[in-house]
């Protein structure tokens, strides 16, 4: 029912844009605009129901999208709204005169009540077609029913209230039995709990509520027509299922607490508004005799729940005689009266009216008005006519109510989603603020809107509030984005002033001591902020100059911590002599450079601390590069000073294994100013390998002979292998020196006797010890006494010779007994190898007539063949053709030579006839040319065999087939 209107209205309200006109609040700029192009859809919307019912309309009640309206007398018309194609029609059945009375309808859509004017009472279930009489009930004229929406299905009630005209709250269950048919007697019970009364007497039970507060305490809402009740209390855990008697006993000796007011129009009716399904109401409204009472429901109250309580009366307009309410709906901020003739609409916010509905005559009266608490929907019927409602953005216009009230966080509640509407409560509250004298939270707001920001900083600098000025450009300095560098800067530097300003005022005064540090702990936050880092590092010259002309060095050098300027950090300790702290600033950040730059300067000072520092970097640093530090600090310090130096340097060379030249020879000069006895083991430690040094040799040797270092000087001289003058300069050091440097050379034994002859010539001349001299002889076994004698001054007796002399005769004798030995071994072997050449000459092979080649496996005797001690035989060609591929280059050339000759020896002469001794002479001297060609051919052909000789041994790794005739015989496979 009513579908294609239905779809018009969403696409329409899909469509629509929202159009609102913006107030001027404060600074009046803003850079929103606000356009509407199309008209904004009402917050009540109302469509009439296209339905024209058979007879009259006497009551409709509507629940969970289940409406069930009386028609004329006995009819009764189900609709499940999901479905308005399909209702269902029950009779009453009723053939007396009784006219419905009232209809009541669960919260489920479920159960329905349908009271009598005859103070009966009918039931009917959803799932069933037959009305039932509720016997129990008869008698009672029921005026209101409080469902109990805690414990009610869809086939039992659970313990519900009923109000009668009477005055008197009974109370019932009613239960659907299985197979959805009723019991005898579907009213379970039927019992009176309380009776309502007023200053007359008893009144009518207008309407009840049950409502499950905090902690399982139950309110009960009841009213009549001037009275509110309230029944507060506890039912025990568990027995929820026994009903409310608990509770209306606590007050049968009192009245409960209640609300009251004078003016009556016969009856009153409350209602309430739910936001959200299955959860309890949050605010109230009771139409009574002076006017509309409404607020909020508070259930954490102990006697009370009504909260916010606000009474609106009625206007000049409407006569509780002539043109009283019938109805009231409340929504989340309105409540509707329903007039006889027009619905009026009351915004609970600021109890204006603001919407009025005015039907036309040919409608009939308006009868009542009800809400489907479920699904939100406002129904209006008269007896012809059903209406619908839907409600539409019901909060568009609230932020503005709030603002109006000063209640901006609520204001800023309900427009969230409106970025306009929020900038423009921003401006207000920011406004409002200012104006009393709140310039913090002033601030806060204005950094938030679109409002011309040189207005907003004027604003704070003629009320002369520097600290608010902060506060604004730092949210506005928040709010901006990444892309906005200009305004970043601007902001950026613009605040760094402002600080130093507000510190430089706050320093000088004692008194403010804690905001000072306060101060400077938000300046250094700011400082070190992270949105703020690129665009302090990008301008961090300017925000220098600012620091320097304000003189404050502290936080110069805490920015330049933050920028990771170190460079700076570390030159402003060293200028105020704080070398420690310099030190500790390159230690902890390990920037290698800042070590190079600034480490002549420490070393200075605290040589120790600097020299652990270089050890803990480790091989991060280059030696090379404060080796410049290290030779200025050793020039103007002492020796003690100059061992941190060699400290370094030996922890470079044994630690760090360092193999660059200029840091070997820095360590030799060191050892070589102060450490001669490290020096001799470090030139040892490092080898005789010239290839292995890393120090420069040439370097070492003028150093060493500059400061005297004459061992040095021998080593020296010996690695790089010149011994002459190892040994002339260790002669002067110590003899035995020059022995050790006098057998170096193994190789060059004519090297070595002179360097004995020198040590001798030494001993003998200038030490003139013969003994001594003699020695030598038995340290060297290349000196002879001969050797040695021309040394020796004419008058030098025998007697210091005789053993030498015995000795050396000795000597030789036993040499000339070896040659002889020798020789005689030499002339055997002479002898045995003519006789194996005369047993090899006359060596001989038989060769069966049935042999084969080798090669070819064709006979042998065919054709010329060669026989192998091994037992192989081949083919003259055959074995050629196998032996010339293997053969070198040269010997290939040789035999193509030699087989050439041999062919032109084979040819006879061609020229004229010759005498008969010429020819003969002739013929023998070519004959004797031809055998020995034949002889050099057999010596490069027939060698050896070609399968058991190093030929075949050779061309193990010759592969099987040919690799250029690979692919050949790959496709001959195929």
């Amino acid at each position: 029912m009513a579908s294609i209107l239905d779809e018009y209205e969403d696409s329409l309200y899909r469509s629509a844009s929202v159009q609102q006109s913006r107030a001027s609040v404060g600074i009046p700029h803003s850079g929103y605009v606000n356009a509407r192009l199309e008209k904004e859809t009402p917050i009540f919307n109302k469509q009439r129901i296209d339905f024209t019912p058979p007879e009259k309309i006497n009551s409709l009640v509507v629940s969970s999208n289940q409406l069930c309206m009386s028609l004329g007398k006995d009819t009764l018309l189900r609709i499940d709204l999901g479905k308005p194609d399909e209702p269902n029609q029950v009779e009453l059945g009723r053939k007396d005169e009784a006219k419905v009375y009232k209809m009541f309808l669960d919260h489920t859509g479920s159960h329905l009540l349908i009271a009598l004017n005859t103070s009966e009472c009918l039931y009917l279930n959803r799932s069933v077609q037959k009305v039932r009489a509720l016997s129990r009930w008869k008698g009672h004229l029921i005026e209101s029913v409080g469902w109990n929406k805690f414990l009610g299905t869809e086939t039992n009630t659970g313990p519900i209230l009923v109000g009668t005209a009477q005055g008197q709250i009974y109370e019932a269950e009613i239960s659907v039995s299985e197979g959805s048919l009723f019991s005898t007697n579907p009213d379970q019970y039927f019992r009176l709990v309380y009776t309502l009364e007023e200053e007359s007497g008893s009144a009518p039970v207008c309407c009840l509520e049950i409502e499950r507060g905090i902690e399982g305490k139950f309110f009960i809402i009841a009213t009549t027509r001037k009275r509110l009740f309230q029944f507060v209390g506890k039912v025990p855990e568990g027995t929820e299922q026994q009903g409310f008697s608990s509770i209306f006993a606590m007050h049968a000796d009192h009245l409960p607490s209640f609300r009251e007011f004078p003016a009556s129009f016969g009856f009153s009716e409350i209602a309430f508004y739910t936001p959200k399904l299955r959860s309890n109401p949050r605010s109230f409204a009771w139409m009574m005799g002076n006017g509309v009472l409404y607020g909020t429901l508070d259930y954490s109250r102990p006697d009370s729940i009504l909260s916010d309580e606000r009474v609106w009366v009625y206007p000049s307009d409407i006569d509780i005689t002539a043109n009283k309410p019938i109805s009231i709906v409340l929504t989340q901020f309105h409540f509707l009266l329903l007039l006889p003739d027009r619905v009026m609409a009351v915004c609970t916010l600021n109890e204006q009216v603001v919407f009025q509905d005015l039907f036309l005559e040919k409608f009939g009266t308006l009868t009542r008005m009800i809400k489907d608490p479920m699904v939100q929907q406002i129904w209006i019927h008269t007896e012809k006519v059903v209406f619908r409602y839907h409600v539409q953005r019901e909060s568009r216009d609230v932020w503005k109510m709030y603002m109006n009230m000063n209640k901006f966080d609520l204001a800023k509640e309900y427009c969230k989603d409106r970025p306009e509407c929020l900038d423009i409560v921003l401006a207000k509250e920011a406004e409002h603020c200012f104006q009393n004298k709140r310039y913090l939270d002033s601030a806060k707001c204005y950094a938030l809107t679109q409002n011309y920001f040189e207005e907003i900083a004027l604003k704070f600098i003629e009320a002369k509030q520097e600290e608010a000025l902060m506060e604004f450009l730092i949210k506005k300095l928040n709010n901006l984005k990444h892309s906005e560098k200009t305004q970043t800067t601007l902001l950026t530097t613009w605040l760094t002033e402002l600080y130093l300003n507000w510190l430089g005022i706050l320093e000088g005064d004692p008194s403010q001591r804690n905001l000072y540090l306060d101060t400077r702990e938000k300046f250094r936050t700011f400082l070190s902020s992270p949105k703020n880092k690129d665009c302090l590092f990008n301008n961090r010259a300017s925000i220098y100059e600012l620091l320097a002309s304000h003189g404050d060095t502290e936080h110069m050098v805490y920015f330049a911590v933050i920028m990771q300027d170190y460079e700076r950090v570390v030159a402003h300790h060293c200028q105020h002599d704080e070398y420690d702290e310099a030190l500790n600033v390159l230690s902890r950040h390990r920037d290698e450079k800042l070590f190079y730059k600034f480490s002549p300067v420490l070393i200075q000072h605290i040589p120790k601390k600097v020299v652990d520092a270089w050890i803990s970097m480790g091989s991060r640093l280059d030696a090379r590069n404060l080796i410049p530090a290290l030779v200025n600090y050793s020039q103007s310090a002492s020796t003690q000073q100059i061992n941190e130096a060699i400290r370094y340097m030996e922890f470079c060379v044994y630690q760090l294994e360092e193999t660059q030249q200029a840091i070997h020879n820095y360590l030799l000069s060191l050892y070589a100013l102060c450490r001669p006895d490290s020096l001799l083991s470090y030139l040892e430690q490092a080898g005789t390998n010239p290839n292995r040094i890393h120090y420069d040799l040439k370097y070492a040797l003028r150093l060493c002979a500059e400061h005297g270092h004459h061992h040095a000087c021998v080593h020296i001289y010996k690695v790089m292998e010149l011994y002459e003058e190892a040994v002339d300069l260790a002669l002067q050091v110590d003899v035995d020196l020059a022995k050790s440097c006098a057998d170096l050379p193994e190789d060059d034994e004519e090297l070595r006797k002179k360097l004995w002859l020198k040590i001798a010539r030494h001993v003998v001349q200038e030490e003139k010890d013969v003994k001594k001299a003699m020695a030598c002889l038995s340290s060297c076994a290349l000196l002879k006494i001969e050797d040695v004698l021309p040394f020796f001054p004419d008058f030098v007796t025998i007697d210091h010779f005789k053993e030498a002399i015995c000795n050396s005769l000795e000597d030789y004798n036993k040499h000339i007994e070896e040659l002889k030995r020798e020789m005689e071994e030499a002339t055997q072997s002479a002898k045995r190898i003519r006789e194996d050449i005369q047993e090899m000459r006359n060596k001989y092979g038989s060769v069966e007539p049935q042999e084969k080649c080798a090669a070819c496996d064709f006979p042998l005797l065919n054709r010329p063949f060669y026989l192998f001690l091994c037992g192989h035989m081949f083919h003259y060609d055959c074995l050629l053709q196998a032996v010339f591929p293997n053969l070198p280059a040269y010997k290939q050339a040789k035999l193509e030579d030699l087989q050439k000759k041999l062919a032109a020896t084979s040819q006879p002469s061609k020229g004229h006839h010759r005498p008969k001794d010429a020819d003969t002479a002739s013929l023998g001297k070519g004959q004797q040319s031809r055998e020995q060609i034949k002889a050099d051919i057999d010596d490069i052909v027939a060698a050896e065999c070609v399968y058991c000789g190093e030929l075949m041994i050779r061309s193990i790794d010759k592969p099987f087939i040919d690799p250029q005739k690979y692919e050949e015989e790959m496709q001959s496979w195929l």
